[in-house]
């Protein structure tokens, strides 16, 4: 499996951006995609993550309200639609993939993870 982010860029606050991550190879019906993201001078960190199924989806506290994952089964696809964003926000943002339904309480968990992307850089002007 490999995953191809793209999407980011420079915003001001409060704007908006939507990132996409494209799957290509063999992908998981019961499988789990995540965003991540690592902040300068951060860990990474747990962003979204939804159910390739597109039954349920999770959200880190610090997103919740203002990011939305999604995904579009027909091209492989998954979104990670971005609003409001705060300076705090920047960071490379990395979409991540596992084969198989990751419970919810290790959901934000990396090493639930197998497969992961390049990163899109997300830049947040004050």
């Amino acid at each position: 499996v490999q995953l191809q982010a793209s999407g980011g860029g420079l915003v001001q606050a409060g704007g908006s951006l939507r990132l996409s991550c494209a799957a290509s190879g063999p992908t998981f019906s019961s499988g789990t995609m995540g965003w991540f993201r690592q902040g300068p001078g951060k860990e990474r960190e747990f962003v979204a993550a939804i159910r390739w199924s597109g039954t349920s989806t999770h959200y880190a506290d610090s997103v919740k309200g203002r990011f939305t994952i999604s995904r579009e089964s027909a091209k492989n696809t998954v979104y990670l639609q971005m609003n409001s964003l705060k300076p705090e926000d920047t960071a490379v943002y990395y979409c991540a993939a596992a084969p198989k339904r990751i419970i919810n309480t290790a959901i934000s968990i990396q090493t639930q993870y197998h497969y992961w992307g390049q990163g899109t850089l997300v830049t947040v002007s004050s």
